[in-house]
């Protein structure tokens, strides 16, 4: 009985020191694990360190208190957590855990943004909670070798974990630094939400509300108070792996299309200061975001960006070329700023519709529905747009005459050209003078094209648009006079070589002036060599000499023009209309007569035109045939010093009909 007794209480003994020592055993195992981990991160240099860990066995929760890390590198990056929470704590496999929940409170960072300026951002989150994180049970040292080594590191651990979200109801932030840049700043982001964290996927990034305020230094010195305020910001489908993909040693040779978002969007935007300047936007929209490695060469444009000031003035175009190349890489779709106001001492200036696309460094922008002020009246432009405007191209033909004694050569400054390939503007009306008439342009598109060297080939404008007559011109006075107080034009006109064939045409060319003239033609040349179009003159003039004249067609159809000359000449000459306009036609015909004896042509030409004098509002057609081959060069020559041997090498048909 006694062994009985005996052997009853060694089992309870040891059953109670069992139950004892598992929780301990736990315990000091959590302890030896988070040692672990931070001397992990002190292999680099860092200081890591931590106040008491805690863990309770069957809730499965882990507390650390007191963590406090600072990088090796200078100036430091520094992070502080006042306690780590893990709840629901598991290991699925040996290479990962899990936690039902991660809880951080009193987060404090601070870092260097790397650059000349030296700006010091510091960021305080009272509250950061992780849902159903599951990630590395060990995560590899991040390297003190360099930011973007440390990025890396940092993007690569990320893409390892996984949460279902990520929150934080406050974030407060400050800047300080260069004051004539920001000056010192405050910023708040109120309800950070981060939802779906998968393999380096973010189903979405959502913040309510941002906040801040800088006072940012005047070229006068004294400091303004600036605050701004944006809500509903959200960010969609983002790939971290676009961002590991640019900080990858091999970045320069990945030319592929990363998309690092599928779309954001940002709600109303305002911003106040103290010395009147006032901005409001309805909000922000824009579509697919990808970047392509090779081209923006991140880690180059960082490491010229964090040694510091230029040393020398040759360096800042370096830095700019590395800036072209970012947008070189960058593609942005659909982006559109919508319901932007500004306060100027004008009046205010409202754009509907700010519209933005860039794709090889090269973007389409237009401004829809902008309303503004000038001293002399309201203006308004229902659209503008620049058509494929270079940017990048821009910045590096600054950068390369942006160093010290560059001077652009006239091919070089023709470049210009490239940087831009159409302009349009619609729906615009503008002041002429106080008190007056409107100018008003209901549409000009201008685009030009298909380059050799750096002169473009292929041009059109389409334009219409109407304004009021300079009543104090006197060379518009019979036009006044006849009670023409506005002008409106309503041209096409086309410029086109085609080097298959060596043609160069105009056409279309089609011009209307309200009230006097409508007019359309066609010139052509032919055997137009590629050589022409340069800007060495002696190489376009041999090149030229093989250029030969097609023929030229004309239409004039009469909406007053006649009348205004009559009236004119009867005025000048004191006479009654009829016979100012029989004078006119007497005169047209004794030049015709002497034109008509080196060729007989001209004769029906000149009966074609004197008909049209003498009745209005009708149409006078000419074509000019070349009766053989016709040079160019020794046509313009002709023309200058013989016009009537220039007309004899043309066959000439002309007509009046009404």
């Amino acid at each position: 009985m006694s062994r009985i007794l005996i052997g009853a209480l060694v089992a309870v003994v040891l059953g109670v020191a069992g139950f004892l020592g598992v929780p301990w055993y736990a315990q000091s195992r959590a302890e030896r694990e988070v040692e672990a981990g931070f001397a992990q991160i002190r292999q680099n240099g860092a200081t890591a360190s931590h106040g008491k860990v805690a863990f309770d066995l069957w809730t499965r929760k882990l507390s650390i208190a007191d963590v406090k890390i600072e990088s090796a590198a200078q100036p430091p990056a520094s992070v502080t957590l006042g306690n780590i929470v893990a709840t629901g704590l598991s290991q699925p496999d040996s290479e990962h855990v899990a936690a039902s929940s991660i809880e951080v409170s009193d987060i404090t960072m601070a870092g260097q943004i790397p650059g000349p300026s030296a700006l010091r951002l510091s960021y305080k989150l009272p509250q950061l909670v992780v849902k159903d994180y599951t990630g590395p049970a060990r995560f590899a040292p991040a390297p003190g070798t360099g930011p973007i080594e440390t990025y890396r590191a940092l993007t690569q651990q990320f893409v390892a974990i996984r949460a279902a979200s990520i929150t934080a109801p406050r974030i407060n932030g400050t800047m300080e630094g260069d004051p004539s840049a920001a000056g010192p700043a405050e910023f708040a982001y109120g309800g950070l939400v981060i939802d779906d964290i998968k393999d380096g996927h973010i189903a979405s990034y959502r913040v309510d509300e941002m906040t801040f305020t800088m006072t940012p230094q005047q070229p006068n010195g004294k400091a303004a108070k600036m605050q701004g305020r944006m809500a509903d910001i959200v960010t969609r489908d983002i790939d971290a792996n676009a961002v590991a993909a640019l900080l990858a040693p091999d970045s320069a040779t990945d030319d592929k299309l990363w998309r690092f978002s599928g779309g954001a969007s940002a709600g109303a935007y305002e911003v106040n200061s103290d010395i009147g300047l006032r901005m409001h936007m309805d909000g922000i929209k824009m579509g697919a975001f990808g970047v392509r490695p090779s081209r923006v060469q991140l880690p180059a444009l960082v490491a010229a960006m964090t040694t510091g000031a230029p040393k020398s003035a040759a360096m800042a175009p370096e830095l700019m070329d590395k800036v072209a190349g970012v947008y070189d890489g960058v593609q942005f779709k659909d982006v559109e700023v919508l319901g932007f106001a500004v306060e100027t001492p004008d009046g205010p200036v409202k754009i509907a519709t700010t519209r933005f696309d860039l794709d090889d460094g090269k973007g389409d922008i237009a401004f829809e529905g902008f309303d503004g002020r000038t001293p002399n009246g309201p203006v308004k432009l229902g659209r503008f747009a620049l058509k494929r405007f270079d940017i990048a191209g821009l910045l590096r033909l600054s950068a390369k005459y942006g160093a010290p004694g560059a001077k652009p050569a006239p091919a070089e400054a023709l470049a210009l050209f490239r940087m831009l390939e159409g302009i349009e503007l619609k729906d615009v009306t503008t002041p002429y003078r106080a008190g007056g008439k409107p100018v008003r342009i209901d549409n000009i598109n201008l685009n030009w094209g298909q380059f050799v060297g750096p002169i473009p080939t292929q041009a059109r404008l389409v334009a219409k648009m109407a304004g009021p007559l300079d009543a104090s011109n006197p060379a518009l006075l019979p036009l006044l006079v006849a009670g023409i107080d506005t002008a409106a034009f309503d041209a096409d006109v086309g410029l086109g070589w085609t080097e298959s064939s060596g043609a160069f045409a105009l056409q279309p060319f089609k011009l209307e002036v309200s009230n006097l003239v409508a007019a359309s033609a066609s010139v052509s040349l032919a055997r137009v060599p590629r050589d022409v179009f340069t800007i060495d003159l002696q190489q376009a003039t041999t090149a030229a000499a093989q250029i030969e004249a097609v023929g030229l067609e004309l239409t004039l159809r009469d909406l007053g023009a006649v009348d205004v000359l009559v009236a004119n000449y009867a005025r000048g000459h004191a006479i009654p209309r009829d016979a100012a306009r029989k004078a006119l036609i007497d005169a047209i015909k004794a030049i015709g007569a002497q034109v008509a004896a080196a060729n007989i042509d001209a004769a029906s030409a000149v009966d074609a035109i004197s008909r049209f004098v003498e009745r209005p509002r009708q149409t006078f057609t000419l074509k000019l045939t070349p009766r053989a081959k016709v040079p160019a060069m020794q046509l313009a020559q002709l023309i200058a010093i013989d016009p009537p041997s220039a007309l004899a090498q043309f066959k000439i048909e002309a007509q009046t009909a009404p």
